[in-house]
């Protein structure tokens, strides 16, 4: 800039200097020549046309400067009108007064009623905020910058907060004389702050912040707490008046750790109140800011933990613990919201399962599968426009969901994200080769609603598999009469009770403690005559979609209670075994008959069977409340499982008659895997103890797990880190030996070689 200007002077200046020239030339002339002679004529004539040319570049040039200044103004005037900002400009010597647009949205009121009365800004001012002018005044007066935070009325009765930062200008007289205002709309800030601060003063829980050894705030239930009628009678005394005296070093050790770790610390504290009766407080401390000092906070240990605990799991509900990706709940929210309101515009539906993902998983171990699985969610994210949205339902398949689109742009992308799976995945340094298939389909030529569109999006995806994987197919009508995969399933489903190709194998269940066998999880295999083992993570879903899942659901409860019964006879001592039970199972009319039937049938011991449900009981609480309580009363346990994956209202939770908490292996994983180390596993375990639940961590595959469930608390384990699921004579042996599981490093390590038969599932 400053060489422009630069240019600009020096352009002026030649100019100048060329008319001086021209004016001593012209007199230069007519000294020396005669006035009356040809050349005098010819000089002459020349001279006036290079004044003219002169004359007309200076024009030229005075033309661009206006028009570039015009251009200035105007694009100073479109950055003012973008900015929700206004600005305020007078200068008192001359009385001109600048006002930008933006003060009309800020106000509510027309430029020109500000220009009218110069004090309209003042006179909307909230009564019970007018005496911050008095302030503002004085400093601008004295030439201080100042920043002013008040309420405005505007006309139509609404009430907005407003930071006004005024800058004064002074003479060298010291005499006002100019003066800016910068005008923002702080409402939005405002109320966040009030609501944040209402909540911590009416909060039941003990909130404080200390520094420097003494309190600098407290709140109304941590006055409560050591008997002080007000705040002030509190704030500014040293933490140690409520204090042990013995302890004041190991306070201040406490108080430099928290520094510097920089991290939350819990821990239970005797405190002391005002008379002297000492209270056993459970602490949660952090480092934070206050008033420009390091402080820790303090919140005492009560009912604030279950409100975290359940807003994590509604938040749980709508996205994967795993990849972060929105999960199959955010999807159909997200795409029933879009069907509700369609518009013209075209969506598609894009049904995505990975090949040969099955096969990685088994051989290389779920901590494997699951860093693919993150990796591949990244790579789905950077081939799909950021208006389009990547989603796991669940295992290997991932749904996405792109609006406003048409074939030939659907196409793009699908092809898109098979060049994005070109490049092997790195995982510890060995590289992975996965590819999708896809299957899209289109609305509203496929379907008019969710359920249609993911279905035929999924046909269409067996298609790509069928016709050689690694591709995409869009859905058509005639997909309904081709053979696929899917259909072979379905069908040989239907005969496998028939054929005897179902069987079970049992996992066990561990006192951390004491790496005692307390219990079995019975998990279904099918092995079918033709395409062999078939993971369960493939025809379940199958099963649950079609309905089978009632009579096979009803033959794995049998099947597990009759071999739990062969068990006991053969001089076993008596354990629970743990059969998992879908929501269809849940809502047939007749499950809770057929449950006692078959335990009196067989002459099992009602304690002996524990039913795994999930959280998708929720949906239909009262209907579920009755059942569970049919069920408790027959002396049957009850477990949550998959905790965390679903969304379960505390409120609800804490009345179900439920026995035991199964943390999902997702979380179980994040306590190596996971930047918060264990955090979500830490809550849903106190929770637990809270509601008097058993807990049980399933997925266990390393050391570390153990060692942190066990400091945590957590009762029960189960994983590949014990034992792998077993056919009923191997698992027979295992009971029979005793094994004590914390002397099985060895064993245990055997049984992480995932290449075997069956999955953590």
């Amino acid at each position: 800039m400053k060489k422009i200007d630069q240019l600009h002077q020096c352009k002026w200046m030649i100019i100048l200097c060329l008319v001086i020239l021209l004016e001593i030339f012209e007199k230069l002339l007519s000294i020396l020549l005669p006035s009356q002679g040809i050349v005098y004529h010819i000089f002459d004539i020349f001279y006036s046309l290079a004044k003219i040319m002169l004359l007309l570049f200076l024009l030229g040039l005075i033309y661009k400067t206006t028009k570039e200044l015009r251009q200035s103004k105007q694009k100073l005037n479109s950055i003012f009108d973008t900015l929700d900002v206004a600005i305020w400009s007078h200068d008192l010597k001359s009385d001109i007064l600048l006002i930008t647009q933006g003060i009309e949205k800020l106000y509510g009121r027309s430029l020109n009623e500000f220009y009218q009365d110069h004090n309209l800004w003042k006179k909307v001012i909230f009564p019970e905020d007018r005496y911050v002018l008095d302030e503002r005044e004085q400093k601008l007066l004295a030439g201080e910058p100042v920043t002013s935070v008040y309420r405005i009325i505007r006309p139509d009765g609404e009430v907005r907060w407003i930071q006004d930062r005024g800058i004064p200008k002074l003479d060298e007289n010291g005499a006002f004389v100019d003066f800016t205002s910068v005008l923002f709309d702080i409402t939005d800030r405002k109320e966040s702050e009030d609501r944040y601060r209402s909540l911590v003063e009416m909060s039941p829980d003990i909130i404080a912040v200390i520094s420097n050894e003494k309190i600098d705030y407290i709140n109304e239930a941590g006055c409560k707490l050591v008997g002080a009628s007000r705040p002030d009678e509190i704030i500014g005394q040293s933490i140690f008046k409520f204090t042990d005296p013995k302890e004041i070093n190991y306070i201040r050790k406490l108080i430099q750790d928290i520094f510097d770790k920089k991290s939350t610390k819990r821990f239970e504290f005797q405190v002391f109140g005002l008379d002297g009766h000492s209270i056993e407080v459970e602490m949660s401390t952090m480092p934070i800011q206050y008033e420009g000092r390091r402080a820790i906070q303090i919140v005492g240990r009560d009912i604030t933990e279950r409100k975290r605990a359940e807003k994590t799991i509604h938040k749980m509900a709508f996205y994967d613990a795993l990849t972060g990706l929105p999960n199959r709940n955010k999807l159909r929210q997200h795409l029933n919201k879009l069907l509700t309101n369609p518009g013209n515009q075209m969506l598609a539906v894009l049904f995505l399962d990975l090949d040969r993902f099955k096969i990685i998983n088994d051989t290389k171990g779920h901590s494997t599968g699951d860093l693919l699985l993150q990796k591949v969610a990244k790579r789905l994210k950077s081939a799909v426009p950021s208006d389009g949205l990547v989603s796991r339902l669940g295992g290997d398949e991932f749904i996405i969901l792109i609006e406003d689109i048409d074939k030939k742009k659907v196409t793009e992308i699908a092809k898109r994200i098979l060049d994005a799976f070109h490049a092997p995945i790195e995982i510890d340094q060995q590289e992975f080769f996965v590819t999708p298939s896809i299957g899209i389909s289109i609305y509203p030529t496929d379907g008019e609603d969710e359920e249609t569109l993911i279905k035929y999006a999924d046909t269409a995806m067996y298609l790509a598999k069928e016709r050689g994987k690694n591709n995409f197919q869009f859905y058509s009508s005639n997909l309904d009469d081709l053979t696929s995969r899917k259909m072979e399933i379905e069908n040989g489903l239907r005969k496998a009770l028939e054929q005897n190709q179902l069987m079970l194998h049992y996992q066990p269940q561990v006192e951390l403690a004491t790496g005692k066998i307390v219990g079995v999880e019975a998990l279904i295999r099918w092995k079918h005559h033709e395409l062999g083992m078939i993971s369960p993570s493939e025809f379940i879903p199958l099963a649950e979609e079609t309905g089978l899942i009632v009579p096979l659901g009803k033959w794995v409860l049998r099947e597990a209670c009759e071999q739990n019964k062969a068990w006991q006879n053969s001089g076993l001592p008596p354990i629970p075994i743990a059969v998992n039970i879908s929501v269809r199972q849940f809502q047939d009319e007749q499950f809770v008959d057929f449950i006692m039937n078959t335990l009196d049938q067989v002459g099992l011991d009602p304690h002996y069977l524990e039913l795994e449900i999930t959280e998708s009981i929720m949906q239909n609480i009262e209907k579920s409340t009755i059942i569970l309580n049919q069920l408790k009363e027959l002396g049957v346990k009850l477990s949550i499982d998959d905790f965390g994956t679903g969304y379960s209202s505390l409120s609800y939770l804490k009345h179900l008659p439920i026995d035991k908490l199964k943390i999902d292996k997702s979380f179980v994983d994040d306590i190596i895997h996971h930047m918060n180390q264990g955090a979500i596993v830490k809550t849903i375990i106190d929770m637990g103890h809270n509601l008097q639940y058993t807990v049980i961590a399933e997925g266990i595959e390393k050391e570390e797990q153990v060692k942190f469930l066990r400091e945590n608390s957590c009762k029960i384990g189960q994983g590949y880190f014990f034992s792998k699921p077993l056919p009923p004579e191997k698992m027979l042996e295992l009971i029979k030996s005793e094994h004590d599981f914390k002397l099985l490093n060895s064993y245990c390590a055997t049984n992480l070689d995932i290449a075997e038969n069956g999955t953590n599932s």
